[in-house]
């Protein structure tokens, strides 16, 4: 796992420096080593994360004698199949590294290449026969990647930070972008927050040559799949060998490996398969919040911990730990995302960190097989829905600033951008088969909003910020696309989601465990933003020039008041506390990676 950026510019020769100062934006992602390659006009940066082939691993990678060069983040699954098919007809590996496969695979089959990987991923390649530049990022978007079109060229970076020393200042804010963020947890789509900054999205290559963007293309697309008219005991017979697969492709690696468990099914699930194919006990972790509001399934999660003999973490940490890690997470997520969660799993990146590199997680697990309780509303509910707010069948159709608090806090440039706020869900939810069922709509919209654009946000970003690579087996393009072909009867049924998932899996996990209620993890951020610590970031954000240019003061300290009163707006106040870090951060600084821990007010006190 690792970071890449880079330059490809119509002219001139790249700035050495600011490559080098991009690539400084990467450390986290990849401490173990930094490589720069400047040729002509095109530079490739990349810092790396040793996980495969320690000692042979480092990037960029040439083939054809220095005229194929490569930078990459991620893994490629099938690297030992494609090897040694690609061996076979007369390729000649340098490294053990399952990224040089990349380079043999488009020197074997060109563009068509992109087919025969198997994996999570970003990568740029540059062909120097071809003066073409190809940037890459695999079919679900596990692996991030940005690109910016500038006067002279295009700079392209795994993260928005190291994009910064390519971009004129003063940064101008898309408030498309941010209206999508603060009323839907993320931005999706192209655009992002920063006017310029554009992102791949998942399963998307782009061409640049010579400095110059060509084409731009999907290679994979979840659209193409077709429902199966199969039984569940058919449907058992496929699924056993392609998860046998899966989980022994995604178990590779040179250094050991943990798992996030939460309790819940996924990783349950995950538990179990991994204590199946592994030589000894996995090391799992877990975090909880006893005696909030919200509880916690630490005791699930310590009794499945017995059951398989994993070596178990267990972390409770206090409120304030909490929020001291607010700073460094929305500076890690590099795009404003607001998810409770991104704190724990930042917590739980780093203290996996202090022994591992590898960490397995749940995530696509809802997505794939219909967990989600939103995928089991009511016809009546959802015709309701669809008629206050067209376009998705009344699928995500509420925004989390709801009734009188868009005209009372945002402000008119805000304002004006509200109505397109939902245009990725309606695009989404539009473009699929006429043939597809309400439920498939549902989930290829997560698919490819929520999935890549706030829950990988949180799966790699949370991670990589300490170092620590996460792997998702559920999320693996064929587990997607198996999942999504089931028949609606295989995925729910009354109040119950994931059928197909949870009956497959009882067969090796307590089964009582995955019959039990959907809870999902919850963080009592509104515990923490009410009286004393409330009246400090009040006093903090109605000052803040930041949310003086884009909302309302009035309405933000009415927001505030009614936080504190009856704290049902916690998810708003978190909103714009996040963006008024970010901006500090982002737009007002150069992208520095703040203190690990430090108090959201004193950051936004401190000048």
């Amino acid at each position: 796992m690792c970071g890449i950026a880079g330059i490809y510019l119509k002219s001139d020769l790249p700035d050495a420096e600011r490559v080098a100062a991009m690539a400084r934006r990467l450390a986290h992602r990849g401490p173990d080593d930094t490589g720069v390659h400047i040729d002509g006009s095109l530079a490739l940066a990349h810092t790396r994360l040793s996980i495969i082939d320690l000692s042979g691993g480092h990037q960029p990678l040439f083939a054809r004698e220095g005229r194929l060069a490569l930078v990459a983040n991620g893994e490629i699954y099938n690297h030992v199949e494609l090897r040694a098919e690609l061996e076979a007809k007369g390729h000649r590996f340098a490294t053990h590294s399952d990224c040089e496969t990349i380079l043999h695979a488009y020197a074997e089959y060109g563009l068509d290449c992109l087919q025969h990987l198997s994996g999570m991923y970003a990568f740029a390649l540059y062909d120097r026969d071809a003066e073409r530049l190809l940037l890459v990022r695999d079919r679900l978007g596990q692996k991030p990647l940005f690109f910016a079109e500038l006067a002279g060229g295009v700079a392209y970076a795994s993260e928005i930070k190291a994009l910064l020393p390519c971009l004129p200042r003063p940064l101008t804010i898309n408030p498309v972008g941010l209206a999508e963020y603060l009323q839907n947890q993320f931005s999706s789509g192209a655009d992002t927050l920063l006017h310029g900054v554009t992102r791949l999205s998942s399963g998307e290559a782009l061409v640049v040559e010579r400095g110059a963007v060509t084409r731009r293309w999907r290679y994979w697309s979840a659209l193409e799949v077709q429902t199966q008219a199969i039984a569940y005991d058919e449907a058992v017979k496929h699924f056993d060998g392609l998860m046998e697969t899966v989980m022994r492709e995604h178990m590779r690696a040179d250094v050991p490996f943990g798992l996030f468990l939460s309790g819940g099914v996924d990783s349950t699930i995950l538990l179990g398969l991994l204590s199946r194919y592994a030589d000894e006990p996995i090391r799992t972790y877990s975090v909880g919040f006893p005696g909030s509001s919200v509880g916690d399934e630490l005791e699930v999660a310590e009794r499945l911990a017995r059951h398989f003999g994993s070596r178990h973490t267990v972390l409770r940490p206090a409120a304030q730990a909490m929020l001291e890690r607010l700073p460094h997470s929305v500076w890690a997520a590099d795009e404003l995302m607001r998810d409770f969660a991104s704190l724990p799993t930042s917590l739980l990146a780093e203290e996996a960190g202090r022994e591992l590199k590898v960490v397995f997680s749940g995530e696509g697990g809802d997505e794939a097989f219909a967990g989600y309780g939103r995928y089991r509303a009511s016809a009546l509910e959802s015709g309701l829905k669809n008629l206050l707010a067209p376009g998705t069948g009344g699928f995500r159709t509420s925004g989390d600033f709801r009734g009188r608090w868009p005209s009372r806090v945002f402000g008119a440039a805000l304002q004006r951008a509200l109505p397109l706020a939902r245009a990725p869900f309606v695009q989404a939810w539009r473009a699929t088969p006429a043939a597809w069922s309400r439920l498939q709509r549902m989930q290829y919209t997560d698919l490819v909003t929520a999935l890549p654009d706030n829950l990988m946000v949180k799966a790699d970003r949370m991670l990589m910020s300490w170092g620590v690579e996460g792997r998702l087996p559920l999320l693996d393009h064929r587990v997607v696309e198996f999942g999504l072909s089931l028949p609606d009867a295989l995925k729910v049924g009354g109040k119950q989601g994931k059928l197909f998932l949870k009956r497959w899996g009882a067969r090796f996990v307590p089964g009582d465990h995955l019959s039990a209620r959907k809870r999902g993890f919850k963080v009592p951020v509104g515990d923490w933003l009410r009286g004393d610590y409330l009246q400090r970031v009040a006093r903090v954000m109605l000052d803040n020039e930041a949310l003086q240019e884009w909302f309302r003061p009035e309405g933000v300290r009415l927001l505030l008041e009614r936080q504190q009163r009856r704290g049902d707006v916690t998810k708003n106040v978190y909103a714009l506390l996040q963006f008024a870090l970010w901006h500090r951060m982002f737009v007002e600084g150069d992208g520095a990676m703040p203190p690990p821990r430090v108090d959201p007010v004193e950051f936004l006190e401190s000048r």
